[in-house]
């Protein structure tokens, strides 16, 4: 049997919570992350990579709660109400899923943002190990220019730093990130998880810290990815927040000051176990 884990975006609340809930699968007998191939998107990729890394789920779980462990994160200046508004104007620029990706790649180049190479040290803080690993790992992007989805992985030559960097380059908030000549955004553009990424493996395990719905227009809504995955004969199970860890998440998951609750909330859920694969 082949497994792929598909990692979905949801800043540094859902890095928190979805390492706190995959520790909690561990101790319940439930440990998806010895799957063959993990799938990173923004938050996801973040998480693939300290997977990646070899450090045990107690030891990833830690680096979001002990504060002498915790990543050095930039509180983003981020007003929900604000930010809603200017991407429903850049959404109202686009006919197609993939002119919209093109206007948020305009968008995100314009921005005002912090310097790349600070934020580009958030990244290293956060991951455990700059090198990508020997197991199969992709993590997703978009060229902010035309609005094309990228997959990194060990065989693409970018490092790793840089892959994470981009695939996490939230438009409008964090800077675009170059690489090769190009310029990449948050593969959350393209998709919250790009599970169809995962096409092909028989057991599909999907982790969506912001819930299924999708943020931006899609050419495949997550729903009907997942629907395309059954009907090609994956067995697949859809991980989403329950009221508590949505409640520990809060309004705002690029505020570092949620990690600590984040995470707990992820552990006590991943405790209960119960995951079924259909």
């Amino acid at each position: 049997m082949s497994r792929a884990l598909v990692l979905g975006g949801g800043g540094v609340a859902g890095i928190a919570w979805t390492t706190g809930l995959l520790a909690g699968l561990a101790e319940a007998g439930q440990d998806v992350t010895g799957a063959d191939v993990l799938i990173g998107t923004s938050a996801g990729a973040a998480v693939a990579a300290q997977l990646g890394s070899g450090l045990p789920l107690p030891q990833l779980y830690a680096r979001q709660t002990d504060p002498s462990l915790q990543a050095a994160e930039i509180a983003a200046e981020f007003d929900p109400e604000k930010f809603g508004e200017e991407f429903a104007a850049v959404l109202a620029e686009g006919s197609t899923a993939a002119e919209i990706r093109r206007e948020m790649g305009k968008y995100a180049l314009a921005a005002k943002t912090v310097p790349e190479p600070r934020r580009r040290a958030v990244i290293e803080s956060r991951l455990p190990s700059h090198d990508w690993p020997e197991r199969a790992m992709k993590i997703v992007a978009v060229e902010a220019e035309t609005g094309e989805p990228a997959v990194f992985d060990r065989a693409s030559g970018v490092p790793l730093v840089a892959a994470v960097a981009a695939s996490c380059a939230v438009p409008g908030i964090w800077p675009v990130v170059p690489i090769n000549g190009k310029r990449y955004v948050d593969g959350g553009v393209r998709s919250s998880a790009n599970a169809d990424y995962a096409t092909g493996f028989t057991q599909v395990t999907v982790v969506v810290p912001m819930g299924a719905a999708e943020a931006f227009p899609t050419e495949r809504p997550l729903e009907q990815v997942l629907a395309d995955l059954r009907e090609a004969g994956s067995k697949v199970a859809v991980l989403e927040p329950d009221e508590a860890s949505v409640a520990a998440i809060g309004p705002n998951p690029l505020d570092p000051g949620t990690r600590a609750a984040a995470a707990a909330a992820g552990l006590a859920q991943g405790q209960q176990g119960g995951v079924v694969w259909e």
